[in-house]
């Protein structure tokens, strides 16, 4: 490994860690500062009254496509997020483990499992870019950094899976491009819409937390 990769590998993705995560500390303090508003509608649903059930539920709503209309009517757009985001993960994954889990990339299973999750989330960022485009309704709410997040990450997905051992044949190249990528989309991460994940857990809770408080949420089945 030469010095430059050894840098892009090591130093400069623990800059990039550090960087984000500052980041992040600001955003969450600066979130906590506003207090949370008050509830001033009394229960009138027929559901759970207890906001720490609703809570929980409004949190793992992600993994229960059938739970909202949006997911549970276009199953095949839902099956894209899931593979997306776990290739966020595969490949985010990937690069803690080549500079500090080598002993890791001797698996074959594992590595194939990252490859694959690589490139099925680099075929669906494709399919994501085409309908961004191709659509018109995305093309109005869409911003510049939708654009450029997307096609990032898209390009980050494929070196990823080029990046893994016995799959690359560009040398060091391949891998001081996902290195580098990697450090460049940790820091432009907190400065970009990407940064909604930030927000989940916060938001999620209070509309749990209102609603549960309510009896509405989640539905009781049988009532509209």
């Amino acid at each position: 490994m030469s010095d430059a990769l050894h840098f892009a590998s090591h130093r400069l993705q623990e800059i990039a860690l550090v960087t984000m995560a500052i980041v992040y500390a600001f955003r969450i303090r600066w979130i906590l500062k506003f207090p949370a508003g008050k509830e001033r509608q009394a229960p009138t649903g027929t559901g759970s009254l207890k906001p720490r059930t609703s809570i929980i539920y409004s949190w793992f709503n992600i993994a229960q496509p059938w739970a909202m209309e949006s997911t549970r009517t276009k199953f095949f757009l839902y099956a894209q997020f899931v593979v997306f985001h776990v290739g966020v993960v595969a490949a985010i994954g990937l690069s803690f483990v080549i500079p500090y889990g080598p002993g890791l990339l001797e698996s074959p299973a594992l590595m194939n499992i990252i490859r694959i999750l690589c490139f099925a989330a680099f075929l669906v960022g494709i399919l994501r870019i085409i309908r961004r485009v191709g659509s018109k309704p995305m093309r109005v709410i869409s911003s510049p950094d939708d654009y450029f997040s997307l096609l990032l990450l898209t390009v980050w997905f494929f070196f990823a899976g080029l990046a893994t051992p016995n799959n690359y044949t560009g040398g060091e190249f391949i891998l001081m491009t996902y290195f580098w990528m990697t450090a460049f989309f940790l820091i432009y991460v907190p400065f970009s819409k990407i940064s909604h994940y930030l927000y989940y857990p916060f938001t999620r809770f209070y509309l749990g937390k209102t609603l549960g408080r309510r009896g509405v949420y989640p539905m009781v089945k049988g009532h509209r």
